[in-house]
């Protein structure tokens, strides 16, 4: 590893040094970082610096502290999430953008429904779909990985009146195929937005993604909007910030 050089705050520069090396593989997922007190010789730190930097790889993801262990690397697949505007799923070889993502990134993708039912929308999605509180939404949650690393938590919500019933969450398919299936009911997606913002993860997600809690993941909603601009979907993506770069192009209309 380099030394250090002013003015960049001399915290910063050991935790770039050891991401670094952390991506050059000097140290495998799993493997242990040099203690506290040998980084603090080697860069001719205090330890308080050291534990600085220990905080801000853990906070990106790269670490995270064991008891008797100290900062261990994590395994961390990454993905590029590329959303192409023009993209129909109305076209069978459309596709799954996730999939089609993993694939390009030499990953195995697969998904498990976790969950799915009619429900109470949580409030603020019950606000994008326009719903009152007497009305239900069918639920769809799903678990998604990438080489059986836990990357990506999905949420659909679908008011009742736009799904018929829970059946049609059945056999389980991706956006693309729902679509299909309300389009059938008379509500095809005509326009789609997303509203993306970084926060902490909760505890049931750092349980599901193997990171600390309040590590920053991406908090993507994405809403369906049908040719009367009624809202008939919502879908809440959760991904760990750490794992993905996100990536949007679109074609300019005539």
């Amino acid at each position: 590893m380099s030394t250090l050089e002013p003015p960049k705050a001399r915290y910063k520069q050991v935790a770039a040094l050891l991401r670094e090396a952390i991506k050059r593989g000097d140290y495998a997922p799993g493997s242990s970082l040099p203690s506290q007190p040998d980084l603090a010789r080697k860069f001719d730190l205090n330890q308080s610096s050291i534990s600085r930097a220990m905080a801000m790889l853990q906070a990106e993801g790269w670490i995270r502290t064991e008891h008797g262990r100290g900062s261990v690397v994590l395994e961390i697949p990454t993905v590029k999430r590329v959303r192409k505007i023009d993209k129909d799923y109305r076209r069978s070889q459309s596709g799954s953008s996730y999939a089609e993502g993993l694939s390009e990134a030499g990953l195995t993708p697969h998904t498990e429904l976790v969950h799915w039912g009619a429900a109470q929308a949580p409030e603020h999605i019950a606000e994008v779909l326009g719903l009152d509180e007497s009305e239900q939404v069918l639920v769809r949650k799903r678990h998604m990985f990438a080489d059986a690393k836990p990357i990506q938590i999905a949420t659909s919500y679908i008011p009742m009146e736009v799904a018929g019933d829970v059946e049609i969450a059945m056999p389980d398919v991706g956006p693309s195929g729902i679509y299909e299936r309300i389009s059938a009911r008379g509500f095809p997606p005509a326009r789609f937005t997303e509203d993306i913002e970084v926060r902490g993860a909760t505890q049931e997600e750092a349980t599901f993604f193997d990171v600390t809690s309040g590590q920053p993941v991406f908090s993507i909603l994405r809403t369906a909007f049908d040719t009367t601009e009624r809202p008939v979907e919502a879908c809440s993506n959760i991904l760990a910030a750490s794992q993905w770069r996100l990536t949007y192009s679109w074609k300019q209309e005539a």
